[in-house]
């Protein structure tokens, strides 16, 4: 039967339900908080999507110009022209971002691992919105 008392919750309760945040400040992370999703993600047409929590960028990719060797910014590999690729990301109204990644973006996010994905999505979040009206 349904118990007509109502439940107690205790302030620790009330913190991590209402204020996710003071609570991972003050206690820890919970053992049933998750990490926030992070990773890179192909997409149509060669682009490339940086996710982070709730947050996403657009990679497009540039054509090819030159035939020197890049340097990858988030595993911090030198390779080919075949191997890595130049991308614009839209940081803000009028203002990108380049990045040169690695094409096989798999064997790349696992050589670099969550530190080196935290620290490329530090460089490109937050976006600022275009503003409309």
């Amino acid at each position: 039967m349904n118990d007509p008392r109502p439940q107690e919750h205790s302030v620790r309760d009330l913190l991590r339900e209402l204020f996710p945040e003071t609570h991972r400040e003050l206690f820890g992370p919970h053992e049933g908080d998750a990490l926030p999703t992070l990773g890179l993600y192909p997409v149509a047409d060669g682009r490339l999507a940086l996710v982070h929590g709730d947050q996403l960028a657009e990679f497009t990719p540039l054509d090819p110009k030159g035939k020197n060797a890049l340097h990858c910014d988030l595993c911090h590999y030198t390779r080919s022209r075949s191997e890595a690729a130049l991308y614009r990301v839209v940081v803000a109204a009028r203002r990108s971002r380049y990045v040169t990644l690695c094409t096989a973006t798999e064997a790349c996010q696992g050589r670099a691992g969550r530190k080196g994905l935290e620290t490329l999505a530090g460089r490109i979040f937050p976006l600022e919105l275009p503003y409309t009206e």
